[in-house]
């Protein structure tokens, strides 16, 4: 079966699936021109934005790839087991270890911009570029740590959709017992809803932080209202974690009540 035979949602969502794999290859790309300059690199924050560009071009292909095996696989029942079963273990856990190294580096980005207003001139430029280097270089390892037991209880499930057994639909499937599934929850709301709160807090502390300094060297004015016009200045840093919180609540979700993939 082509792809010109199947349903005008799958040729939907594979129109809609390339057009976000190649705006998100344009945008690496240009992220990565961006942050090759070592003067951006001089802090912490050039460094995790650096790796963020790669891990937002990964994510974006591992999306792709997700699709697309998904679709293939069930277009084309020739395809050998071993390769249906390697994917069903493989692509799921690496989507997901590139969408949480993403979000946890924005929140380091958002914390070194915290500590920033909170030192001022006694920022430690070097420190912040050794512990940033040192987190990218961890940090990976302690999210695929974290979802180790996802490969380990998927599992390749065929169906015989027709009474004579020659339509058949392949599912991966995750089956966690009672302890797994309680374990599996808490990371999923951990790696979700923690670098919305890092996001928030870090937010907040910028935008208080700076307008008491600007209090205090700007006496004209009270404390409300430098925290007013600082609110006003660094609203998206608010924005954009709650929005990324409410956009991945349907996700988080659904991951909790199915276990197809």
């Amino acid at each position: 079966m082509a792809l010109t035979d199947q349903t005008i949602l799958v040729k939907i969502n594979a129109a809609l699936t390339m057009i976000m794999f190649v705006g998100g290859l344009i945008n690496s790309i240009l992220s990565l021109i961006t942050f090759q300059s070592k003067d951006l690199r001089q802090v912490g924050c050039g460094i995790y934005l650096l790796a963020s560009s790669i891990t937002s071009f990964l994510t974006i292909s591992m999306f792709t790839v997700k699709f697309w095996f998904v679709v293939l696989t069930q277009m084309d029942l020739s395809i050998r087991l071993s390769v249906v079963r390697g994917g069903c273990v493989s692509i799921e856990p690496l989507l997901k270890l590139c969408l949480y190294l993403d979000a946890w580096l924005n929140a380091f980005v958002a914390v070194e911009r915290a500590i920033l207003v909170f030192k001022g001139i006694n920022f430690n430029k070097q420190k912040s570029q050794c512990i940033a280097r040192w987190i990218v270089l961890i940090l990976p390892f302690c999210i695929m740590g974290s979802i180790i037991h996802e490969p380990i209880y998927r599992e390749l499930n065929e169906v015989n959709t027709e009474t004579d057994k020659v339509d058949i639909d392949r599912w991966c499937l995750t089956r966690y017992s009672p302890s797994v599934q309680r374990y599996n929850t808490i990371i999923l709301f951990f790696h979700l809803v923690a670098p919305c709160i890092v996001n928030l807090c870090s937010a907040l502390f910028i935008i208080f932080g700076s307008a008491r300094q600007r209090s205090t060297a700007q006496t004209r004015r009270t404390l409300r209202e430098h925290v007013y016009n600082q609110f006003n200045e660094h609203k998206q840093l608010l924005i954009s974690p709650i929005v990324l919180l409410i956009l991945s609540l349907p996700r988080l979700i659904m991951s909790m009540l199915s276990e197809c993939v």
